[in-house]
């Protein structure tokens, strides 16, 4: 009879945290995975130098597949996100080579998109931004104007996750998929005009100076077909990083 009664008094407890848990709000979601990624110095890094190698196949055409053995991007994050999460944001650059031969790069510098050539023109910039912006969202989730919303749970490669949507103040969603264990950011997804984009998440680790939680890997789906697979091997926050880093031309090589 002891032994039936502590088993019930085990199951209840249980139970009870189990619900607790499954009742999380969409904001409380939100406010764990802040945490999580490591607070302050995630929500306030300024900017992080990742640098990795990746394999890039375009359109998910594997024929097409070609390997960066050097890939670099150059982030300054941003403190607002005046025209949406999925419109350019901060500063952005991304170099791919494959030794000393330029596969491509792209940046932006606040205000215009470039490519190796130069500014780009502006349909070509709206798009390559839809698609290159939107992780963000979730950094500001909690800011006034944003609105977070609980959708049905899921799993992401077998792991229990929430996932929330959060509305920017424009109006554009962006769907996240959260761990339900360590409350770490498994996958993003959006529209973009190149199809549906979801980007995933893994292989985490914390930078020793700081409480800064970096995915290792990160996969990049259009429609459900892998374009691109990266491995950043290392990452670099709140470094100071020249404005003409952003600006790309003719004779502008990588800076690293």
């Amino acid at each position: 009879m002891r032994t039936l009664l502590l088993n019930a008094i085990v199951i209840f407890a249980v139970s009870v945290v189990t619900a607790r848990a499954e009742d999380l709000t969409a904001r409380q979601i939100v406010e764990r995975v802040h945490a999580a990624s490591g607070g302050e110095a995630w929500l306030k890094a300024g900017t992080n130098v990742m640098r990795g190698d990746a394999t890039l196949c375009r359109e998910g055409d594997p024929t097409s597949c070609v390997y960066a053995n050097r890939y670099v991007m150059y982030r300054v994050y941003p403190t607002e996100l005046a025209h949406g999460a999925h419109a350019g944001s901060g500063k952005f650059r991304l170099d791919a080579f494959d030794g000393d031969r330029r596969i491509f790069q792209v940046a932006f510098d606040g205000a215009r998109s470039y490519d190796h050539d130069g500014p780009l023109p502006p349909e070509r910039a709206i798009s390559d931004e839809m698609s290159a912006f939107g992780f963000s969202a979730i950094r500001f989730a909690l800011q006034p104007g944003f609105e977070v919303e609980r959708l049905t749970d899921d799993e992401v490669e077998g792991r229990p996750s929430y996932f929330v949507r959060v509305k920017d103040p424009s109006g554009t969603g962006t769907l996240f998929g959260i761990d339900k264990e360590h409350f770490h950011v498994l996958c993003a997804q959006w529209k973009t005009t190149k199809g549906w984009h979801m980007r995933q998440y893994s292989e985490f680790y914390q930078l020793t100076d700081s409480r800064f939680l970096q995915p290792g890997r990160v996969r990049h789906y259009y429609d459900g077909v892998k374009t691109v697979d990266i491995h950043w091997r290392s990452a670099e926050i709140g470094q100071q990083i020249p404005d003409s880093t952003f600006v790309l031309g003719p004779g502008v090589k990588s800076e690293n």
